[in-house]
């Protein structure tokens, strides 16, 4: 079996698939494993043509650079740290991806300022030790619309009660190695 290079990660499907993109060697930096996102994606359905997507903690983008591959209509990546955003715009234009933008912010504040019921998915991967989980699921759940998709990525596993506050509950639960990956809906 071959193995990858510390240092990438690999479109797994869609438009760009196999496609090998280098990341930067960052402290926290947790790039979604390769297995999970092929998983989360197919309870998602490979195509997602159409969908408007928010990756509200991009880091490597994985999460929102595969959506585009699978055609996503409009893909936002929002990322704090400064060279992690110059290399997401690199990795946006070596890829041409067009319907990708990328904003240099606070994942939490720019899920606040999004119109409410906006966003078809909204993918959360925020760093496990800042304690905002929370935080990011209130100010996503404004954005999702009604029939939307969210992912949460979490240390710890989600219950439908503790979602309930949210008005989320739990689609679908994967857990690999030290990562809880979530597939959440909608509750009216």
């Amino acid at each position: 079996m071959t193995r990858k290079p510390a240092h990438e990660i690999r479109i797994v499907g869609g438009l760009w698939k196999r496609t090998r993109l280098a990341v930067l060697d960052k402290p926290g930096l947790r790039p979604t494993p390769d297995r999970v996102r092929e998983t989360l994606f197919n309870w998602l359905g490979h195509d997602l043509t159409g969908l408007r997507c928010v990756d509200a903690f991009a880091g490597t983008g994985a999460l929102g650079l595969e959506a585009a591959s699978r055609g996503a209509a409009d893909v936002l990546l929002v990322e704090q740290d400064p060279d992690l955003v110059a290399r997401l715009r690199t990795l946006q234009a070596t890829l041409d991806a067009t319907q990708v933008r990328v904003q240099r912010g606070n994942g939490l504040s720019v899920l606040a300022q999004l119109s409410p019921g906006s966003v078809d998915l909204i993918f959360l991967d925020p760093p496990f030790d800042a304690g905002i989980h929370e935080k990011a699921l209130a100010a996503a759940r404004t954005a999702l619309t009604a029939e939307g998709w969210m992912y949460l990525e979490a240390p710890v596993a989600w219950t439908d009660a503790g979602l309930a506050p949210y008005r989320v509950s739990v689609h679908r639960h994967l857990k690999a190695g030290a990562v809880h990956a979530h597939l959440l809906r909608p509750v009216a």
